[in-house]
């Protein structure tokens, strides 16, 4: 499958998240600002954060991500909207589908710190930069202008019942967040995860948002419950699947295929479900040597990393990831097949580009 298709996934409401999102930021920092003018750095950490700014606040070009959530939401919404104009069904849309881009945003902040990460998408991380005081306070920041945002449906006339729905739902999904990385953080000590406690932080942490999304753009244009409930189906078998084709990457992907050093996980000793499967299943002698390196404080050299890869072969853990991440793109496909889409092009289109990304999700 081309990587250019799936982009033009991407790139087709790329332009309209974004303006959403510089919308939802540049408003309240005006005000702010006017009020006080040290709040200006307070938003320059959003903005560099999100890829607009460099460490000193002026324009940049960075790596803002896919914005995957944002367009699963509008996606989901085109794929079930009935009978009313596409560019109004997009205006009433964004701005949830900005709230959603916001909140994996302050997630990623509050993530970084606590897993110590001093960089992501090859910058310094905002704790790095600011330290970790002022990046707590700039991710909980975020996550109230997401809020804000969420709430800004009701101007583009969403009724008001659809919007308490919609908050309902959002703020279930960020405790669900919340209580993924409490298991995540409370399980880092620990070696002997189970693979479905594993599978059970992961639906929290990175499953829920995005089966949020694809729930909201559903709730946001059609009142088929059965619809509804399916593309939250989909998202969720989408969100497990994504977090699985990660941590395969994280293993087994080339420098080519994923821009940084090969079997990365390993030398990170991140305990994701290749690790966790191998631990599960290996022999005696293999499962004491996976324990003593991932609990060695030095850094693993390029053998013990070999090593591990080959623990991890005996133990057939790959076809184990492939098996399961096939097994949820094939629920996802289930899912989308249940709901009732209209016989209108944009409807169409918005299925066979949400396909397109599961079979893209597919391909680890």
């Amino acid at each position: 499958m081309s990587t250019l298709s799936v982009q033009s996934v991407f790139q087709r409401h790329r332009e309209p998240v974004y303006q959403a999102l510089r919308s939802a930021i540049d408003a309240i920092e005006t005000q702010a600002s006017t009020a006080h003018s040290e709040l200006q750095a307070f938003y320059g950490q959003m903005k560099y954060h999100l890829g607009w700014v460099d460490e000193h606040f002026h324009p940049a070009i960075a790596n803002t991500g896919k914005y995957l959530r944002p367009t699963l939401l509008l996606l989901a919404s085109e794929a079930v909207g009935a009978g009313e104009n596409d560019d109004a069904l997009l205006r009433r849309a964004l701005p949830v589908a900005a709230a959603i881009e916001l909140t994996h945003s302050f997630t990623l902040i509050h993530d970084d710190i606590e897993d110590g990460d001093e960089e992501r998408r090859h910058r310094p991380t905002l704790w790095k930069l600011w330290g970790v005081p002022q990046a707590v306070n700039t991710g909980d920041g975020l996550f109230s202008l997401a809020r804000l945002t969420l709430w800004k449906a009701l101007d583009e006339g969403v009724s008001s019942s659809v919007v308490a729905r919609l908050g309902m739902l959002y703020d279930r999904t960020c405790l669900a967040i919340t209580e993924g990385q409490h298991l995540d953080l409370s399980f880092e000590e620990h070696l002997d995860i189970p693979t479905q406690t594993y599978l059970q932080v992961i639906e929290r942490k990175t499953a829920a948002l995005i089966s949020c999304s694809a729930e909201m753009g559903a709730i946001l244009a059609t009142t088929d419950q059965e619809s509804i409930q399916s593309l939250s189906q989909f998202g969720r078998a989408l969100g497990l699947a994504f977090q699985v084709r990660d941590d395969m990457l994280g293993v087994w992907a080339t420098e080519e295929e994923l821009g940084k050093t090969p079997a990365g996980d390993i030398y990170r000793r991140k305990k994701s479900l290749p690790i966790i499967h191998a631990l599960a299943h290996a022999n005696f002698a293999d499962q004491h040597r996976l324990y003593e390196i991932y609990r060695q404080k030095a850094e693993l050299t390029n053998e013990q990393v070999e090593q591990v890869l080959a623990i991890l072969d005996a133990t057939g853990t790959k076809e184990f990831c492939n098996s399961f991440l096939t097994q949820q793109c094939n629920a996802a496909l289930d899912a989308l097949a249940n709901i009732a889409t209209k016989d209108r092009p944009h409807s169409q289109r918005a299925l066979a580009d949400l396909t397109l990304l599961v079979r893209f999700v597919n391909q680890a």
